[in-house]
């Protein structure tokens, strides 16, 4: 009924870009209105880490390490979230997963999704 799709990831040089997506998808996605959205990641053999977090209303946070770097954005009407990652470094490799947190508009209904994950690897 609702899911998250990310798409954007891949191998990149150090110094290099890319721009990863996150949109809700399913049969309730045009009812479902995110209220934070996030993209977190785990490189091997390390937690799971909170890179950035942005709300409804605009609101962002980054994590130190990528602070300056990536960029966050959303577009609520699409209920999708962006992360835009620039002078990459080898140490930012591993798995990006997307959050969305959220309610159904019309029950009030919470939901928390998780999406599977998109690898991106930094290497030259």
């Amino acid at each position: 009924q609702l899911q998250l799709v990310e798409s954007g990831g891949g191998l990149v040089q150090p110094g290099g870009s890319l721009r990863l997506s996150c949109a809700v998808s399913g049969s309730l996605s045009n009812v479902f209105t995110f209220k934070e959205m996030a993209w977190h990641r785990r490189a091997p053999g390390n937690q799971r880490e909170l890179v950035a977090t942005i709300t409804s209303s605009g609101n962002t946070n980054y994590t130190d390490s990528v602070k300056g770097r990536f960029t966050i954005s959303a577009d609520n009407a699409k209920n999708s979230v962006y992360l835009q990652m620039t002078a990459l470094r080898p140490e930012d490799t591993a798995v990006y997963y997307c959050q969305a947190d959220g309610e159904l508009s019309v029950t009030g209904t919470p939901f928390v999704l998780k999406g599977r994950g998109t690898q991106v690897t930094v290497s030259s």
